[in-house]
């Protein structure tokens, strides 16, 4: 991560250099306010996730990531910009699993049907890995993050090859809109039987369809230079429906889903150091659905027996003392409430900052016994956990503790306790 952020300075620093040398006072405010745009720009796209080139913009999160199943997973992803094409754009990846030694990859391309509504027509051909139990809401690959600690500790994974073929649209300024058609061929990485009508399905075919609909009734827009700046406004919320169709392009099983998730955040003082974050999360699945599109509810605590064995890096709305592979459901809750106390003035570049977290989750299975040669438990009791985190002690990490109680308590004392790095990072 430092090695990339080196990187990225150094880049900062070629491109500032080349900036115009202003002879007069009119000229050198003129210099700084397009300087300021430009690094405001850079910024913004950095912060989606792309590092931008003349012609392509390279796509982050492929550079650097780890997992249990893959061990270290690297490559290269990107995508074409404006400055090739306003109307046609193609993206795509390659990375390399070095513990799987396998590859993995997706290339797609679109073409835009309307610049102000921003509309777009998509295809693409993914061959790649996804964790059994995640539910991905299609309007968020529109949204980046740096660093995902979480999937440090995954490994229990499905493989797919996926073909789809998409449509987004922006249905108002405050309503984004993704629509999806796929046909996916699944296979578990470990032993699974999904029993249904008196057959053992080891591997599926999927046909699929989603729409995804993310509002931001609260967002504003504000004008700087030539770019419109969107900033986020709370509560937000996002939803999901998908349907898989039996028989149709040879479909496997008939299910439905339903995906929902609204985030409300409350500011105590106007440069926001001091703030209290909900998010309520929910699914439901109807039908014939496999584990692989079942749901877990975020776990993030390694199987091992010590807590200094278990000593990783925390998420960012995960169960920190929730065991992988523990618990699944095809209904599920969840609520996560953190308070941002303001950080702590020590020093000036030693600000540390402590967060109150309290997280519940419930849930629970239809036909559990269709699920088999993989053990897990159900979260109808309703599974409770709370700590607190103080960031960015030291260039940005921090420490994590959390403690089961409730329904789920373990008999062990430190069977229930999760000690962690944390990692924040902002631009």
């Amino acid at each position: 991560m430092q090695k990339y952020g080196a990187y990225l300075f150094f880049f900062v620093c070629i491109w500032s250099a080349q900036s115009q040398i202003p002879t007069q006072v009119g000229d050198t405010l003129t210099v700084i306010e397009q300087d300021s745009l430009k690094r405001s720009k850079f910024f913004k796209q950095i912060g989606n996730g792309f590092f931008p080139t003349k012609y392509i913009d390279i796509d982050l999160r492929y550079l650097f990531k780890f997992n249990q199943y893959e061990g270290v997973r690297t490559g290269l992803g990107g995508r074409t910009n404006n400055n090739l094409s306003e109307r046609y754009r193609m993206d795509g990846y390659v990375v390399y699993g070095f513990k799987d030694h396998n590859f993995k990859y997706s290339i797609g391309g679109g073409f835009r049907l309307s610049k102000d509504s921003e509309t777009w027509v998509n295809l693409s051909y993914t061959d790649d890995l996804q964790e059994t139990g995640s539910s991905n809401f299609l309007t968020d690959k529109r949204f980046f993050s740096f660093f995902e600690p979480r999937l440090l500790n995954i490994n229990l994974f499905h493989h797919h090859i996926t073909k789809a073929i998409s449509l987004e649209h922006r249905i108002t300024p405050y309503l984004l809109s993704e629509t999806q058609i796929s046909r996916s061929n699944v296979t578990t990485t470990y032993n699974y039987e999904f029993f249904v009508d008196d057959t053992a399905f080891k591997e599926f075919r999927m046909t699929m369809a989603k729409v995804s609909l993310q509002w931001n009734p609260f967002n504003t827009f504000e004008t700087v230079g030539d770019l419109e700046v969107e900033k986020e406004g709370f509560p937000n919320f996002t939803l999901q429906l998908s349907q898989s169709f039996k028989d149709v392009l040879d479909g496997d099983f008939n299910f439905f889903k339903a995906d929902f998730r609204t985030i409300y955040k409350l500011n105590y003082d106007d440069a926001g150091h001091s703030f209290t974050e909900a998010t309520l999360t929910s699914g439901i699945a109807t039908g014939k659905t496999p584990l692989t599109h079942l749901y877990h509810a975020y776990p993030n605590n390694i199987n091992k027996e010590t807590i200094l064995q278990r000593f990783s890096v925390a998420g960012i709305n995960s169960f920190e003392t929730m065991y992988f592979n523990e618990f699944f459901s095809d209904r599920f809750a969840t609520f996560q409430l953190k308070h941002y106390l303001k950080p702590f003035n020590i020093g000036k570049r030693f600000q540390p900052q402590m967060v109150l977290i309290s997280r519940f989750a419930i849930g629970n299975m239809h036909d559990i016994e269709r699920h088999q040669e993989v053990d897990f438990e159900t979260l109808n009791k309703g599974y409770s956990e709370a700590g607190f985190e103080i960031n960015k002690i030291l260039f940005g990490f921090g420490l994590s503790f959390a403690y089961r109680y409730g329904a789920y308590h373990l008999p062990e004392f430190a069977d229930n306790v999760a000690a962690k790095f944390t990692f924040n990072i902002t631009l």
